[in-house]
């Protein structure tokens, strides 16, 4: 019988396989070097995640959310003052409207001769004056009166001076246009003519 024949059977799988690092499974490929050492780098990252690192993330989520608050706070308290001045300037446009209506009255009751005795309708239209006047008040508009007071340049307007003896320099001796007032604001400034110090006085 030939060499052939009677020839060395072939080695087993597990000594052709001998020598080499993975073996492969039937219809996977093969896995090479870098899985391998990225499955044991795995382990050692999560070790070193342990209870200091989650609070340090817990302080920072912590952070975020108190300046979150705060801002929604101050967007809040911006919203809420915005919304009262635009109120506000609504009503005084309107109550501007209402004052300007009272002083055209005031120039019509102006014409009407001192002497003899008042039409009918300068009647009706004083009552109409004293009508608005008084939804005025409710809203908390007054009229201003500053005669005899010292000037205000919140509240009053110099249209111009004179000498006026008996009166301290500085003080309103003369209301050209009444002035009105709502709370602490001046609604309109009242046009005033002011004194001052007679010639020849320092």
């Amino acid at each position: 019988m030939s060499e052939e024949r009677r020839g060395k059977r072939p080695p087993p799988p597990e000594e052709t396989a001998a020598g080499s690092e993975a073996v492969a499974t039937p219809g996977l490929p093969a896995p090479g070097p870098d899985a391998a050492a990225a499955a044991e780098a795995r382990p050692a990252e999560s070790a070193g995640a342990g209870p200091a690192d989650a609070g340090e993330d817990a302080a920072v989520l912590k952070d975020r959310w108190l300046r979150a608050e705060a801002e929604l706070q101050n967007f809040r308290r911006r919203a809420a003052r915005e919304r009262e001045e635009t109120r506000r300037s609504a009503e005084e446009g309107a109550m501007l409207e209402i004052i300007a209506a009272l002083d055209d009255l005031d120039r019509a009751l102006a014409t009407v001769p001192e002497s003899g005795s008042p039409e009918p309708w300068t009647e009706g239209v004083r009552m109409v004056g004293s009508r608005l006047v008084e939804y005025l008040g409710r809203q908390g508009v007054v009229t201003l009166d500053p005669v005899g007071q010292p000037f205000d340049p919140v509240f009053h307007e110099a249209v111009l001076e004179m000498a006026v003896p008996g009166l301290a320099p500085g003080h309103v001796t003369q209301v050209l246009l009444r002035g009105w007032r709502r709370g602490p604001r001046a609604l309109r400034a009242a046009r005033v003519v002011v004194a001052r110090a007679p010639d020849g006085e320092a």
